[in-house]
């Protein structure tokens, strides 16, 4: 069968019916250099068993990080995710499941997006939480956009310890709505508080800080959200590792008033860095302002618990100027996989997971800093991310790691951070594995 299925007199009544004689009329107002003059130069056709062949030729190209020795991080990380993730969220009813506009037809759908709401509600410890999220950056986007709805202020200030890609994403969302964005100075590593209150005055919407920071390092977010609140005004916006929280305060504790994040981290492999999801939760008082869905729970008419969209103010919704955002993809799949995932390890499993990689991120950067051409880039406490000063010019040493089936990590070198090593250590990772990451960086330094 061709792959447009209408026949040559099918498509010669179509274009009688519109008045054209043949199809190139359709594109007299494109200019001639934007017309392709040629044939498409495609190869010939491949039995099924041929291009599977080719398809596993052209993969085995690809240098995973399940057949190296990865330290790579920087937002998207290599943890461990049970068998059980995959097997559900490729099962028919979830992997092809209708969107959960029509609630007579999704209601598998929007219980597991209520029960994921529940679980980052949980981890956040904060009173509500969406989905559908496109991933951490345009949450912490989106949040700022929260922040301007509420106060009716139109300055934002960012850490300049954020994920760089974020800022970037950021500066995009905001660039339309005259949303002045304001970088707050680091001082080795973390926010630096002082700036941070010189910079603060009654215009400012918002502050977002991430931590553990893209550095890696932990915030002092408890000092930070007296210098902001101090404002009554100004919105606290913390990004935060959902993994972290096992350990860590939730953002509630520190009177956060929305987090963001990348939620990848909770049962989505890295996958070439995508697709993400992002997650969001505020405080109830802010509910009105929130983009995305937002499932809630109810009855039926005949008394039974049901699950539907609530609150829902985006553009499908309501009228444009009213909407909250314009977010379409729901990320349900994602979602789902961060369901399982969380449902699978439960609070405890949750929590050896987060010791574990922070167990063994103090461990390497113990040995790197005592080997002689490295030291520790910043005092602060970090989580499961450290940066590393080299002595030596970082692309070298990522090139002839590799050659040892070793990604030793990021090179921040681009990003301003000169001779500089970005190292994530998740649970996965062996005492043999670091070792031979240390034993390899010792061997380069060397000579």
């Amino acid at each position: 069968m061709p792959f447009i299925s209408n026949t040559d007199q099918e498509r010669r009544e179509m274009l009688a019916a519109i008045g054209v004689k043949d199809f190139a009329d359709l594109l007299v107002n494109i200019p001639p250099k934007f017309l392709h003059q040629e044939l498409c130069c495609l190869e010939n056709s491949y039995s099924e068993l041929e291009i599977s062949r080719r398809i596993d030729e052209l993969a085995s190209r690809n240098i995973s990080t399940g057949r190296m020795n990865s330290f790579l991080g920087g937002g998207i990380y290599d943890h461990f995710i049970p068998a059980a993730v995959d097997h559900i969220i490729h099962r028919p009813e979830f992997h092809s499941a209708y969107t959960p506009y029509q609630a007579e037809v999704s209601q598998g759908t929007l219980q597991y997006i209520y029960e994921y709401q529940s679980m980052i509600c949980e981890l956040t410890g904060m009173d509500i939480s969406n989905a559908g999220m496109y991933d951490g950056a345009t949450a912490t986007a989106e949040a700022i956009l929260m922040a301007v709805r509420k106060t009716g202020k139109k300055k934002a200030l960012l850490a300049a310890t954020l994920n760089p890609a974020y800022l970037r994403v950021i500066k995009a969302y905001t660039e339309g709505v005259e949303i002045e964005l304001i970088i707050i100075p680091e001082s080795e590593g973390i926010v630096d508080l002082d700036k941070l209150k010189n910079l603060l005055d009654k215009d400012t919407a918002c502050a977002v800080i991430q931590t553990p920071s893209f550095l890696g390092n932990i915030e002092q977010v408890m000092a930070i959200e007296k210098i902001i609140h101090e404002n009554p005004q100004t919105l606290l916006i913390t990004c935060v590792d959902p993994i972290s929280l096992a350990l860590l305060n939730s953002p509630a504790e520190y009177n956060c008033d929305i987090v963001v994040g990348e939620g990848q981290a909770l049962g989505n492999f890295q996958a070439y860095g995508g697709p993400l999801f992002g997650f969001l939760a505020t405080r109830m008082d802010l509910a009105r302002t929130m983009p995305g869905r937002i499932v809630g729970a109810t009855v039926d008419v005949d008394g039974k618990k049901a699950y539907a969209l609530t609150l829902q103010a985006r553009e499908q919704h309501i009228r444009r100027a009213k909407a909250t955002s314009n977010i379409c993809s729901n990320q349900a799949l994602c979602n789902l996989a961060a369901t399982v995932y969380l449902s699978l390890l439960g609070p405890k499993g949750l929590k050896e997971i987060a010791v574990q990689s922070t167990t063994k991120a103090h461990y390497l950067a113990e040995k790197i800093a005592a080997l002689p051409g490295y030291e520790l880039a910043f005092p602060a406490p970090f989580f499961k991310e450290f940066a590393v000063k080299t002595r030596l010019p970082v692309n070298k040493i990522i090139s002839q790691l590799k050659q040892k089936n070793i990604f030793p990590g990021i090179d921040l070198t681009p990003l301003g951070k000169e001779q500089m090593l970005l190292i994530a250590v998740t649970e996965k990772k062996r005492k043999r594995d670091l070792d031979e990451l240390v034993n390899a960086l010792q061997e380069v330094n060397n000579g």
